[in-house]
Order: C-alpha cells, then structure tokens, then sequence
C-alpha cells in the first residue's frame, strides 16, 4: 500500500531539475543489493520494470502517530503490500499490477536472511519471502512466478508514505459510499474527502471495509495512487525545482533500492515521462482463479488464473498497454473476485429500483444490477416460519441464483416472521444490499461483530428470489482502468 509513495519517484522525475538536485538526492537513498548472484533470470524484454515493496516497518513512527492511527501491533518484517509496474519504453505510459501478498508461491532451497538457517523448497504465502530471505529472495521469486526480469527495487515504510503525502500538501479522495473500518479507524461519508499523511494510510491499510477484504484494498490502493499522480501533475510540485526537492528528499530519506538505481535513472525518467499525467497510467491486478485456497502449514491463500495471469505478464514484457485507451481493444477476461471500487463512482444506497440494462427480456436474463457478486457472498438460511420446507426453498433458489449458502438452512426458534430479515455484520453492508436486492420486500438488519456470513430470516412474504448480476463499470484490457478514470473529478 506504500507502494504509491515510491511510484511518485517517477512522477516527480518529469519536473526538469537539473544533475546537480538529482545527485544530492541521491546520496540520501538507503541502498539494499536484491539482484547478487542472481542466476537463470528473464530475458529483459521492452521498457522498464520496477517492484514495488511496502514493508511494516514502523520504527519511526511517533507514538502519537500510533495512537491516532492506529499503528500499534509488532511488525511482521514482511511484504504487506507488492506492486510491479512497467514503465513503457516511449514514455508515454505506466502499467501498475498489484500482486496480492498472500498469493501461493514456492520457495527454492535458500539460507534464512534472519536466522541463517537453510531451508528445503516450500510453499508460502508470498509477503514471506521478503521475511525469509529479504529484498533478493522476494524479487527472484516474483520474477520466477511473472516471467518479468526486474529492472529496478525500491521499498518504502509507514514513515516514508506519511511524509511523501504531507510534503505534497495531501491528496484528494473520492468514495461513492460509506467507508468504516474499525481496525485503522478508517471513517469516511460518501464524497470528496483531503487527506493528510497519516488519513490516507488509514485509507491504503483498510481491508475490512467489505468482503472483498485484500482485493478490495488493493482497488483503493490503486485509486489512491492515482491520486497522489493527479496531485503531484496539478500542484506545480514538478515545475518548482525548491518544492520538488523538498517533496523528493522527503520521500528518498526513507526509501532503499538497489544500487543501479541512480542519478543518471532519475534524470532518463525525468526526460521520459514529461507530460505524465493520471490518463498515461493504468492500473489491475493479477487475476485469481475462484476461491482462496486453504493449504495446510501455509492457511488461506489465492492462486492465480494460470492463463489470464500468464497473458497480463507476457503483455507487460512485449510492452503492450493493458487497457484500450492506450491501444486497440480487446476482449475483457472475467470479472475479478472482488467488486471494484475503483470504478466509476455508483451510488451509496445501492441499486436504483427499476434499473434496467437494454429490453426487458435481457434485464430478466441477466438480472438487476448489485455491487457484489452473488458467489462473493456467504449465506446462511433460517426459517422464520411454521411453514414446512421453506427454509429449504428459499436456499435453494438463492443457491441457484448464484449465491454461496451453506445448503444446511436452519429453523429459527420465535414466533412466525412476517417480513423476511437480512442480518449482516455494518463491515458487509454492500454484500448485505446485493442480498437484500434479491429478496424484494426484505428488511436490512444490521448486527455488529456478526462476521462475514450474512443471514436471511425467511418470513411469510417470501415468494421468489429475484435474479441479480454484479454490475461493472467498463473497463479495460485485463480488467485495467486508467488513473483519470479514478481520480475526483
């Protein structure tokens, strides 16, 4: 999620500021060697590669900083957040992919960076190379997984991120919706929200805002960065050469790279990216095969789509855009697991009554529009009845519209419900309002530290499940959007 601190490297280089301010700057950046006796590595391909690492490293983090938001807790000394992006070789584009952190990945036979003890090949979840074997073991293992030769390293921190955004005076947020999660303490209303350092850390660490948890974070990782591209582009930040070094110093205080990683590299991404704006960045993420997938010894990981994800990367190494606003269009894969949020805004109370998308025939078909997916979402039926068989009905018809029940639906022990209840934890509201969409007449109840299975309390109004479908913003190649299609207008 800091990730957006060390992107701004590239976007504060297209200000024009001569060797001399680039060579003092660069003397402040702390250095690491990931690329040592690396062997067997991909061929180099097209433009330039660079990953993208946040530690959680908060050993300069204040202890007001701490308490405000909510920053306590031991760090596990591993990736929290991975982005690879690939800067075209024209310049006139840059490709963000976000790696998720628990992605499966197997571990060659390497010596603990922490122990120094060896370890046999294993399977992780990918944030624990960067524990096991540090900044070498986490780029060999990526590009062993992508095909992509890493050109370049650089890692940030808490630290680096809250002050990067500060310098440049914070950055502007959108949200259609609501948006609470009483980890970070993350509180936001529907609208235009300015962010400082320490908010919009709040806003990049929130992952239990939905369902979607870590891939919902990661579409408001990439919104953020977005805007923190627009406000670097607009705020005359790269026309100043005295607020570009304070920005840049800021921001390289914290930040390590490889030793490659240079004067002579900021001055070629300076030149090469003059005129960089939201429009010329594009953003997705590696696409997942269904489910996360429990593996014993490891716990809870996701699994890339071998096809599409192989696809996305073979794009990045031929330096093809991903989305059709930078080249010809092409078919869209699959809809990511998680609704997006970083698509065009849609409204807070959820779908209109009566939305309909072409004839009534279709709408029927396809259903009315929802913000989550139906698979995405856990249900747990009851019969709030005396009427025989029912609980078993409406689970069956909420299974076969899509729904993930538990197929075992229960009997609830009160009196008859008239008025069929969906009871949901506040943190999966939008899941709830795609449940509620499908049970014309229901009632939302919202039941605090419920979890994240939602229940429907069938009452004797119940007469059918309405067909629903995940409504998607267009979007682009690989399910890529561009920076201007994020940003607050």
């Amino acid at each position: 999620m800091r990730m957006a601190t060390t992107l701004s490297v590239l976007v504060l280089g297209a200000g024009g500021i001569g060797h001399a301010v680039m060579t003092s700057l660069d003397t402040g950046i702390d250095r690491v060697d990931p690329f040592k006796d690396m062997k067997n590595r991909p061929s180099a391909g097209h433009g330039l590669n660079l990953l993208l690492v946040g530690t959680d490293r908060r050993d300069k983090i204040t202890e007001e900083e701490r308490q405000k938001y909510r920053l306590g807790g031991e760090p596990c000394n591993c990736t929290d957040t991975v982005m690879l992006v690939h800067l075209s070789a024209d310049g006139d584009r840059a490709s963000v992919v976000s790696v998720p952190r628990d992605s499966y990945a197997e571990l060659p036979e390497h010596t603990d960076a922490a122990t120094g003890k060896r370890h046999e090949p294993h399977a992780v979840k990918l944030n624990a190379a960067y524990a096991e074997g540090g900044p070498h073991l986490t780029v060999s293992t990526v590009e062993r997984m992508t095909g992509v030769k890493i050109s370049h390293y650089l890692e940030v921190d808490f630290t680096s991120f809250m002050k990067t955004v500060d310098a440049l005076g914070g950055v502007e947020i959108c949200t259609p919706r609501a948006l609470k999660d009483s980890y970070t303490g993350l509180d936001l209303t529907p609208g235009t929200h300015s962010m400082n350092g320490g908010q919009a850390l709040q806003y990049v660490r929130s992952r239990h805002i939905d369902g979607a948890a870590d891939l919902g974070r990661m579409q408001r990782q990439q919104r953020f960065l977005a805007a923190l591209i627009d406000r670097a582009t607009s705020s005359g930040v790269l026309l100043n050469p005295v607020r570009f070094k304070e920005v840049a110093s800021t921001m390289l205080a914290s930040v390590r790279a490889d030793a490659g990683f240079g004067t002579e590299q900021l001055l070629a991404l300076n030149e090469a990216m003059r005129g960089f704006s939201p429009s010329s960045s594009e953003f997705t993420s590696v696409p997942l095969v269904g489910d996360g997938v429990t593996v014993k010894g490891v716990g809870a990981t996701v699994k890339w789509d071998p096809v599409k994800s192989r696809e996305l990367f073979r794009a990045l190494r031929e330096d093809r855009p991903l989305t059709s606003a930078h080249g010809a269009a092409a078919p869209r894969p699959a809809a990511s697991p998680a609704a997006s949020e970083a698509a065009a805004p849609q409204s807070a109370a959820g779908p209109e009554p009566g939305r309909e998308s072409g004839s009534d025939q279709e709408s029927a078909e396809q259903g009315e529009p929802v913000e989550v997916k139906p698979q995405d979402i856990r249900v747990q039926v009851y019969n709030g009845t005396r009427t025989d068989g029912l609980g078993k009905q409406v689970d069956d018809a909420l299974h076969a519209t899509g729904f993930d029940t538990t197929r075992t639906p229960l009997n609830s022990d009160g009196p008859d419900l008239r008025r069929t209840v969906v009871m949901y934890d506040p943190r999966w509201d939008l899941s709830a309002k795609s449940l509620a969409a499908a049970l014309p007449g229901s009632e939302l109840r919202a039941v605090k530290q419920q979890g994240a299975t939602l229940k429907v309390m069938a009452g004797t109004d119940f007469t059918a499940v309405r067909p629903v479908r995940a409504q998607e913003a267009p979007k682009g190649r690989f399910g890529a959007t561009t920076g201007d299609q994020v940003v607050c207008p």
